[in-house]
């Protein structure tokens, strides 16, 4: 497992070094040594020995002058383009003692490799003018590397525009956050991490990876029975079946012992008997029942998935929230937008674990909070919503964020193709089962959003990024778990 932070966490690590003694150019000396071998290594694979590095007056600039002197040195053709006028004192030492070109304007010339050490986590705005200009320089560079960040892309790893696209990205000290959420995964490339002596002193952002998935999938027993592994239940609403069907398809792939689909029960006897027919012949495996309002017995039961929104819905969610005590109660889609109707304030009635599992337009309904300011900080908005209910949050997005309490996580698998109806449906019912089978609810949580992710590489890897649909996300989870290499 590996830890992510935020710019602001690291702000901090690297001002507590400082106090400790350590001095800034020490610093600089080390990013800056860490750096010109990332562009060594880069120029080696390129066959190349000619790279211009793009530099701020702030300590990100001097990162890049001090590897521009270091590569300099050695014989390589290096240059560096600063157009800044005022300089921290550490840049202003490094670029004083930096012996090879410097322009004052942007040159002509296209280099083999160009180094972005313009902002790095120092930007708070959208490049302007001059500076707007120099990111389209780099970005017009053979082979981009950022130093840190990509110049132009926030703390929650939206990209302004214009932004730096990396071919890769050496992080400095710890990883950063950016990188990975939003937008960070399309512009940071291939991201590696440069321990440069900031050592992280508090709790950062996990990133699990398959070691840590599949320690949820233990090799099973000889002797074992469908009753060892739980009894998961998706309840359907007054609105469409193929949602909650969706769910149920899911849940029967993540190794529950049972799956149940309970339905409202019809006007008439007739339509009754008609979705057990039409049910049954889809999922035998399944069992099937009509619920009159009453808690369920399973060990986790999942609502919401196309349930509809309304009178009915708000019984059946309240009935769930004050009087189902046995497992796990997911909230998904119109639970959701039910809860965001009558007030999250329901959620306050709980006598069980709850985990709730909104995208961004659903979580912007829940807390009255527009999407754009949860996605600026999405690892916030999901622990303090997690802090204020008391729940396990889901806040699903290209790279979804699990957060409970102060806990947090980011699932770093997923693919285009999961951007299409009934994949957070999938999500839903694969989680219902991972919790009954006895998988704590932030594991479960982190475990399944994982595994749909990693199914939806799957299924683009087979298919292509356009055609796959939610089936064929849901038949690609057994190939996602054996994927893992689990344990024997």
């Amino acid at each position: 497992m590996r830890y992510a932070y935020s710019n602001a966490q690291m702000r901090k690590f690297d001002e507590r070094e400082i106090q400790k003694g350590t001095a800034v150019l020490a610093l600089m000396q080390r990013a800056g040594k860490a750096l010109a071998e990332a562009v060594k290594a880069a120029l080696g694979r390129l066959g190349q020995n000619d790279a211009i590095f793009v530099c701020g007056g702030g300590n990100n600039g001097g990162d890049g002058f001090t590897a521009a002197e270091l590569l300099r040195a050695e014989g390589n053709e290096i240059a560096v383009l600063c157009l800044a006028e005022r300089f921290s004192e550490s840049c202003k030492a490094v670029k004083d003692a930096y012996q090879g070109e410097l322009f004052r304007m942007i040159p002509r010339r296209i280099y083999s490799v160009t180094v972005d050490c313009l902002f790095g986590t120092g930007l708070t705005r959208a490049p302007e003018d001059e500076n707007a200009d120099l990111v389209n320089f780099i970005n017009s560079g053979r082979y981009v590397i950022a130093c840190d960040l990509p110049s132009g892309l926030t703390e929650g790893g939206i990209a302004f525009s214009p932004c730096v696209k990396a071919d890769e990205t050496l992080c400095l000290g710890q990883l950063k956050t950016a990188l990975i959420l939003s937008d960070g995964a399309d512009m940071a490339g291939r991201i590696a991490v440069a321990d440069i002596g900031i050592p992280a002193t508090e709790d950062g952002v996990e990133i699990w990876d398959d070691v840590d998935v599949s320690a949820y999938f233990p090799k099973k027993k000889s002797n074992t029975n469908k009753g060892d592994y739980g009894r998961a239940a998706v309840l359907a609403g007054y609105g469409t079946l193929g949602a909650p069907l969706l769910s149920v398809g899911a849940a029967l792939r993540s190794g529950v012992g049972y799956t149940e689909f309970w339905l409202p029960p019809a006007e008439n006897r007739e339509e009754d008997e008609m979705h057990r027919t039409v049910l049954t012949a889809k999922y035998p495996a399944a069992l099937f029942g009509f619920y009159s309002g009453a808690p369920l017995l399973a060990h986790a039961v999942a609502f919401g998935m196309g349930a509809g929104v309304g009178l009915p819905q708000r019984e059946m969610l309240e009935t769930l929230l004050s009087g189902y005590e046995r497992g796990t109660l997911i909230l998904d889609a119109d639970a959701l937008n039910t809860l965001a109707n009558y007030g999250p304030d329901l959620l306050k009635r709980k006598k069980c674990p709850v985990i709730v599992t909104p995208h961004p337009k659903e979580f912007s309904r829940l807390t009255g909070k527009s999407v754009e300011t949860l996605l600026r900080d999405p690892v916030g908005a999901a622990k303090a919503f997690s802090a204020e209910y008391g729940v396990t949050v889901v806040f699903k997005n290209n790279r979804t964020v699990i957060a409970e309490g102060e806990r947090a996580a980011i699932v770093p698998t997923g693919s285009p193709v999961l951007a299409k109806g009934g994949s957070g449906d999938a999500l839903a019912g694969f989680l219902a089962g991972t919790v009954a089978r006895g998988v704590p609810p932030f594991e479960a949580a982190v475990v399944s959003s994982y595994l749909l992710g990693r199914a939806g590489e799957l299924a683009a890897s087979d298919l292509g990024e356009y055609s796959p649909d939610a089936t064929d996300i849901i038949g690609y989870f057994p190939k996602a778990i054996l994927s893992l290499s689990l344990p024997r």
